[in-house]
């Protein structure tokens, strides 16, 4: 007698209710929409669940700035998520909202749980306080210098140095982000969920966890170092009360994935479900996330589940990072696709963005769009390929057959063809490679054009009408299996080469196993169109000139600003003080726990000096052993991530990416700088 299958939960991280949706969100949101597909096509009955992350303090500074409420401002960006999301294909069972009473109740209900179990404790810590505004400040309101790496860094993050998660309190300097007064530090009573002691548990969890490894490999890095205890209250009006404490709210990533767990509650209760059976009970949660949030997800959340006695995820699946033409991602640069503004309301099918982001690169690998490969991507590959065959195939059938399914045999090879596809398709899938998914199906297409060129049926078709029909047969079989297959990417347009096919039903609903069924003789077909249209050179250029305006727009902006700051002078003395050095790297390797850090052992002509340098996100640690660079060799050694740094190389900041400085020819390792 075999078990039950365990239920299936898919959650997505929540889209934080403070801005429009843009296309590095669609990174994670599409995938896991493909997998839920995808699981259906298997036989399965998976939930998929998410919503909107409306607490923290970047939304009360947002709302504050444009003179609105914070419910106001959740409300518009999460009505706006909720529509991108339908209109991009994207079908959750609930997408709720951390601020529904629900999410409170739940949220309590097990900080009460840790609280009773030991895993939460009151202390006593030093907060930056401002005396001109008469308030503690949360993580957002202050600024300063991060204690480890000296950089400018914001309360809660070193986000312009080595990128460490800030405790409250650790900042220094501090300067109240509201007024710009000196902030001092006082004493006050919050509340710390005792991670260290999970050490040991979060070590065996992950080793099997499921997933993919830069989630698993990450946060195994990171527990195996020091694992601090977490501070989960803040100074804050807007949030979910801490139980006991009015003047608190819990931290945001306490009760942003505890969402996961009440939106399926709320889901149960529309469903007639029971949200149990996902969260406290056996059963198989995945969770589809951004790679810049995976220490929260693989440490923070299963520490917490297993305090409060609540099922642990199963798999927890990461992407990687996003380019825009080749540059870093950035909003404030203009390196950005907005969803609604730059994509569907220039009249672009959501399918075609699904498959792009899909097909370019393995899940968790850096991704680039940019609107010229997405134009070749569309006339070479959907248009070129997959189009054209489907086309011909019901095209040349409709005028050769009166619009009837021809009688004859399947041919093995076609046969063997599909089942091999299934079977690539269905590992694709269990192994979160979608790009892999796609290709098997676009190998299954390039085979149907080139079966159907091969066989001539324009030929048979008035020297052997009955062969002719086997043949056209056999690619009206090859079109069903690729609709079948490529369903869950392009879940429109694929529903539109099954009603060409004139098959019952829906592509939606017809499982992978049915690609192996032939269309049976005498039925009828449904008018040919095509069912991608090509990219014309001119829309690519008008879409990529938009762009291109954008980042020139604030390229001009920002050359103004500095243009009426004035800059400050040094003497020719205070120049004179620095020892700046021509050096060799001898040595590279990235730093554990770290996505911007490299450890550099560079020649400097008299010794050897260890640098750390924030440029792992744009240099490989292979490509830069041998070159000469520039050094500044008295810096004062600082401390990042643990690794003391004996220096700092010299770099041209451009467009988020560091280029490094050199000499113009070769000089000795050593040779000053003057």
């Amino acid at each position: 007698m075999t078990s039950p299958e365990l239920p299936i939960l898919v959650t997505c991280g929540l889209p934080y209710a403070n801005g429009p949706c843009h296309i590095g969100h669609l990174r994670t949101y599409v995938p896991a929409d493909i997998y839920v597909r995808g699981l259906k096509k298997l036989g399965k009955d998976p939930i998929f669940i998410c919503g909107s992350d409306s607490h923290g303090t970047p939304i009360v500074v947002n709302a504050e700035e444009r003179g609105t409420t914070p419910t106001e401002l959740v409300t518009r960006y999460h009505d706006h998520f909720d529509d991108v999301f339908r209109r991009m294909g994207v079908e959750f069972d609930y997408f709720g909202n951390t601020e529904d009473p629900s999410n409170h109740i739940r949220t309590q209900s097990i900080v009460r749980t840790l609280m009773d179990e030991g895993h939460v404790y009151p202390q006593e810590i030093r907060l930056a306080y401002c005396s001109s505004c008469d308030r503690f400040l949360p993580d957002r309101y202050v600024e300063g210098t991060c204690p480890y790496c000296k950089s400018p860094a914001r309360g809660d993050e070193c986000d312009q140095g080595c990128g460490r998660h800030l405790e409250p309190g650790e900042i220094e300097e501090p300067v109240c982000k509201v007024c710009g007064s000196e902030a001092e530090y006082r004493t006050q009573k919050h509340y710390f969920f005792r991670l260290s002691a999970f050490s040991d548990f979060l070590i065996g969890y992950l080793e099997g966890l499921g997933g993919t490894s830069n989630a698993r490999n990450y946060a195994l890095e990171w527990v195996k170092q020091e694992l601090k205890d977490w501070c989960i209250t803040r100074n804050l009006d807007w949030g979910v009360k801490f139980p006991g404490s009015e003047d608190l709210v819990v931290y945001v990533w306490v009760d942003a994935p505890i969402g996961y767990i009440s939106f399926t509650e709320e889901w149960a209760r529309r469903a007639n479900g029971d949200w149990e059976r996902y969260w406290r009970k056996p059963s198989r949660i995945v969770h589809f996330i951004g790679g810049d949030i995976v220490y929260h997800h693989c440490i923070f959340w299963p520490a917490m589940l297993k305090g409060a006695g609540y099922t642990l995820p199963s798999a927890v699946v990461a992407s990687g990072m996003l380019k825009i033409d080749n540059k870093t991602f950035s909003k404030s640069r203009g390196y950005v696709v907005w969803v609604i503004d730059d994509y569907l309301e220039k009249g672009l099918h959501p399918d075609l963005l699904r498959y792009y982001l899909a097909s370019y690169t393995s899940h968790t690998k850096e991704l680039n769009f940019s609107w010229s490969v997405f134009g070749e991507k569309v006339n070479g590959e959907l248009v070129g390929a997959l189009g054209n065959f489907v086309n011909r195939a019901v095209t040349f059938t409709t005028k050769n057959f009166d619009r009837s399914v021809p009688d004859g045999d399947i041919d093995p090879e076609v046969t063997t063809k599909i089942e091999a596809t299934l079977v690539e398709v269905k590992e694709a899938l269990a192994e979160y490679e979608f790009k892999k998914m796609v290709d098997g199906a676009m190998s299954l297409a390039d085979y149907g054009n080139t079966y159907f060129q091969s066989n001539e049926p324009w030929k048979l078709a008035k020297s052997d009408r009955a062969r002719c029909g086997a043949v056209l047969r056999n690619c009206l079989l090859i079109a069903k299996a690729l609709a079948i297959v490529l369903q869950p990417v392009m879940p429109e347009k694929m529903e539109s080469a099954w009603r060409q096919l004139g098959l019952p039903g829906t592509a939606a609903e017809a499982l992978f196993e049915d690609g192996l069924v032939a269309i049976e003789a005498g039925r009828k077909l449904g008018a040919p169109e095509h069912i991608f249209s090509k990219m014309d050179e001119s829309m690519v250029s008008d879409l990529d000139e938009i762009f291109r305006a954008r980042i020139a727009a604030i390229e001009e902006k920002k050359g103004k600003k500095k243009g009426e700051e004035k800059m400050s002078t040094i003497t020719f003395e205070e120049f004179k003080r620095l020892d700046i050095r021509i050096g060799e790297v001898l040595t590279a390797e990235r730093i554990k726990g770290s996505d911007k850090l490299l450890r550099l052992i560079v020649d400097i002509g008299s010794e050897e000096r260890q640098i750390v340098a924030g440029i792992a996100m744009t240099h490989s640690p292979e490509d830069l052993v041998g070159r000469r660079i520039v050094v500044l060799a008295n810096l004062e050694p600082a401390k990042l991530f643990g690794v003391e740094s004996q220096g700092m190389l010299l770099a041209a900041d451009l467009d988020d990416s560091a280029v490094l400085l050199g000499p113009e020819k070769a000089v000795p390792q050593g040779t000053r700088i003057r």
